[in-house]
Parts: C-alpha cells; structure tokens; sequence
C-alpha cells in the first residue's frame, strides 16, 4: 500500500473534516468581526458612525449564533460539553497530523488495477 492522499482510507471522512474546518474558520472570521465593531464603536467620534457599527455589532452577534447553532446540530461544536469538545479537538488534531505525514506529491499516482478497467475492445 502506497501511503499517499490517493488511497481510499486516507480520505474516508475528509468531505465532513472539511466542511467543519470551513466552519470553523468562518465563525473564528465572525469573532474578530464581532471585536473589530466593538472597537471601532469605542473609537467613534459621531453618533452616525457609532451607530453604524452598532448595527454591524448586532449583525455579527446574530450570524454568530446562527453558525454556532448550525455547527452544534452538526457535531462540529460542543461549547456546552467540555469532554466531547476536547475529544472533538484531539480527533482533529490527529487527522492533521496523518495529513501531515501523507506524501502529497507522489511520484507515481497511477493506480492501475485497484479498480475494474473496462476495455476499449468490447
């Protein structure tokens, strides 16, 4: 067996690893949104200006829990339970680290006969 990024159990599961990663990474976006209004609203001279980042404040408050709650229906997110997001977290961690020591750049990709070839004579 060829340990590289085309063998079948190497990519068993990634269709969901990535979607929750790009989840994730869209909800950690959301928080320094969330931060930089916050901010901003403190360094507002005018109340039009405060104002504005107040709405864009309450907007990513809401997209905020929108995510979070679709990535708890999903099992992407545990912020109420400790242990499973700990174990959530070493699963993943362990993932990346397979995907680390994966030869991404195999020299020889062809996988003739792992799979049925049909014939261009019949």
């Amino acid at each position: 067996m060829i340990h590289d990024y085309l063998e079948i159990e190497n990519a068993e599961g990634m269709p969901e690893m990535a979607d929750s990663a790009v989840a994730l990474e869209f909800l950690m976006s959301i928080k320094t949104g969330i931060r930089n209004a916050a901010a901003a609203i403190t360094e507002s001279r005018t109340p039009a200006v405060r104002a504005a980042f107040q709405k864009q404040l309450a907007e990513g408050l809401s997209l905020h829990e929108e995510v979070s709650n679709f990535m708890m229906q999903k099992g992407w997110l545990h912020p109420y339970n400790v242990d499973d997001q700990y174990k959530l977290d070493m699963k993943s961690a362990d993932m990346a680290l397979m995907i680390g020591k994966l030869n991404l750049f195999p020299g020889n990709t062809s996988r003739m006969g792992m799979m049925a070839q049909i014939d261009a004579d019949e």
